[in-house]
């Protein structure tokens, strides 16, 4: 799942409403052939949750916290740390326009783990956007802390949002190494607690791109064949491919990936461009869960100029969304989404670079590795 990113929100009733309309027709799309085709415009369903997501979002949408309770407390049981996060991320969301459920959880169990990891993530949504963020992070930071510690042993996520809160608040090393130290104990190949680390690191190092590249390959490389975090170099190329003086000017439609840093990570990013084909080609196609990790893809794919290897992306795809990564260059991501897609369409013959060695569509993998999801 992504991090807090400052973004325009919509009033809290059109957000509601969308959420909405997106759960019915998600519903609607999976009843369709799961074979994967071109989807149409209306087709498109932005950030649709999954089957086990959508019955709580939509009871929260009716005041109810059961089903949110029962969802959550359901991960940690099963130590499904990467859904728990993504599903905590997602409620807080909800939370942040429509909390009266999760206002009746707190008051009715104010010790209960999940509903102190929803409102704490909530408390750091809510602070992103300021203009004070750093001072509102950092008197945060103690609430977020104190709840991570009540959430018992083996729980990682918690701790992920605290080291989002200390990014946010600017920690320094020894705060945020800390933390770091606390979630991967309990985890160490926690996805979300990787990408906090990966996104301090950016912000913090001299030589950004490099480091997180080695970073990101390092966790990826040591981690279990089905860990989530074997995604984590798609994120630290999308990391050196947006971050300031390093494009031209131009958005995710045109690429723009030519400035002397990128030219010369360029084998790494295509490589973990490659990685994350592989991974992509172990989820079925129109995958609501994979989703983020091939919106992902097809954005990094198009800023390496890779059109044909997009398209294949888009088709795997199929009708789902994410916000993430189209809100890096828009206060409309679907919209955003819709101009990339029409644009790799208008390129069906273009071969991709010479970098890539594999034939188009097939899953690559610039390390000779089999690669298997987790989830993203």
């Amino acid at each position: 799942m992504a991090e807090p990113r400052p973004h325009n929100h919509p009033e809290p009733s059109a957000v509601v409403l969308a959420m909405l309309r997106a759960f019915l027709r998600t519903a609607a799309a999976r009843a369709r052939s799961r074979a994967p085709r071109p989807a149409q415009d209306d087709d498109v369903l932005l950030d649709a949750p999954d089957d086990r997501l959508a019955p709580a979002l939509v009871a929260a949408a009716h005041g109810e916290h059961g089903p949110a309770a029962r969802l959550l407390a359901g991960t940690r049981h099963d130590a499904e740390w990467d859904h728990r996060d993504r599903y905590a991320t997602r409620l807080a969301a909800f939370a942040r326009f429509r909390s009266e459920w999760l206002d009746t959880w707190r008051a009715t169990a104010p010790d209960d783990p999940d509903a102190l990891l929803v409102a704490a993530r909530l408390a750091v949504h809510r602070h992103w956007d300021s203009p004070a963020r750093t001072e509102l992070l950092r008197q945060v930071i103690p609430s977020v802390v104190a709840a991570a510690e009540t959430a018992g042993p083996a729980d990682p996520v918690p701790w992920r949002t605290a080291l989002d809160a200390a990014r946010g608040a600017g920690a320094e090393h020894a705060e945020f190494e800390r933390l770091w130290e606390q979630a991967v104990r309990r985890s160490p190949h926690h996805y979300g607690s990787h990408i906090a680390a990966l996104e301090y690191l950016a912000a913090a190092s001299s030589d950004g791109h490099g480091e997180c590249l080695d970073f990101a390959e390092t966790a990826a490389q040591e981690a279990p064949e089905e860990a989530l975090v074997r995604a984590l170099p798609l994120h630290a190329a999308f990391t050196c491919l947006t971050a300031t003086g390093t494009g031209t000017g131009t958005d995710a439609r045109t690429g723009g990936a030519t400035t002397a840093a990128v030219r010369t990570h360029r084998p790494r990013l295509d490589a973990a461009a490659d990685r994350a084909i592989t991974l992509s080609a172990a989820h079925p196609a129109a995958d609501p869960w994979a989703a983020e990790l091939r919106n992902l893809l097809v954005y990094v794919l198009v800023r390496l100029e890779r059109h044909q290897d997009a398209a294949e992306q888009l088709r795997l795809t199929g009708p789902y969304v994410t916000s993430f990564p189209w809100d890096r260059d828009t206060d409309d991501p679907l919209g955003g989404f819709l101009r990339v897609r029409a644009d790799v369409r208008a390129h069906p013959g273009e071969a991709a670079p010479a970098t890539g060695t594999a034939a188009p569509g097939r899953p690559r993998n610039g390390y000779g590795e089999r690669v298997r999801p987790g989830d993203h």
